[in-house]
């Protein structure tokens, strides 16, 4: 059995690259679709607190077990025949409604990872499964926080990944993308506060990345929120009556603004 390294011998040390994250942050604006340059700008802001939040749950009993079984969650949760038979109101229907109005697929987004992996190499260690777990349940925050895939409510979602997983490429494109929105929209849309609820929300849940996501998906979506500790995003919601009395829909905001 090859042996299961926590950060395999030939992995670099973390560095930042503030320059290098800016120039695929530009590229990121011009098109919020482009979910490669995402990974880019992870990578170049990368730092040392990732590692110690891979390393922490490796650490736990279950984290060890489920790191080591390398569970495929995108099997799972493209799996939407069977989630369909859970009832309503469960975390795992209310997951596949999201996906399929928005026309999403965990395997896609794994297929961007993969367009990104290109220029970097596999380590296939416990940082590297890690990193895949939080990739995988990306799209179920929106589910479990209320946010929706307006361009607001992505740099909340990545305000809260932030709060939960401290990696800095998080951070960066949550607030300074807010930034970007903030320049573009009504001033009375509460842009920076909405993202930094975003990031206190997610600091005072639990590590949605720690849930056992099988068990998750078959609970009810109200309580899961409660016992996970998500509250209301009130400053999103504040943000979009803001913009819709001032005639800007949240869901078409950039392309209303360009």
């Amino acid at each position: 059995m090859t042996e299961l390294y926590f950060s395999h011998p030939d992995r670099p040390p973390a560095k930042i690259q503030p320059l290098k994250a800016w120039r695929h942050f530009r590229k990121l604006i011009a098109n919020k679709e482009d979910t490669e340059q995402v990974f880019h700008i992870i990578a170049a802001l990368s730092g040392s607190k990732f590692g110690k939040m891979a390393l922490k749950f490796w650490q736990t009993p279950k984290g060890r077990a489920l790191l080591e079984s390398n569970e495929r969650l995108i099997d799972m949760l493209d799996d939407h025949d069977s989630i369909k038979k859970l009832p309503e109101g469960t975390v795992g229907r209310a997951y596949v409604a999201f996906m399929e109005r928005e026309g999403l697929s965990a395997a896609g987004l794994e297929a961007e990872y993969a367009q990104f992996r290109t220029t970097y190499p596999v380590f296939g260690d416990v940082v590297e499964r890690y990193g895949d777990r939080l990739r995988d349940t990306h799209d179920m925050l929106h589910i479990l926080t209320g946010y929706g895939r307006d361009a607001l409510g992505e740099q909340c979602v990545l305000g809260f990944t932030y709060a939960q997983n401290h990696n800095l490429g998080v951070g960066f494109i949550a607030y300074a993308g807010g930034l970007e929105l903030k320049y573009r929209v009504t001033k009375s849309a509460p842009i920076m506060k909405a993202v930094h609820e975003g990031y206190r929300i997610g600091k005072a849940a639990k590590n949605i990345a720690q849930e056992d996501i099988a068990a998750l998906l078959r609970e009810p979506l109200a309580d899961a929120r409660k016992r996970l500790g998500i509250t209301e995003p009130k400053t999103y919601h504040a943000a979009h009556a803001a913009m819709r009395s001032e005639g800007i829909d949240p869901y078409n905001l950039l392309a209303a603004t360009a």
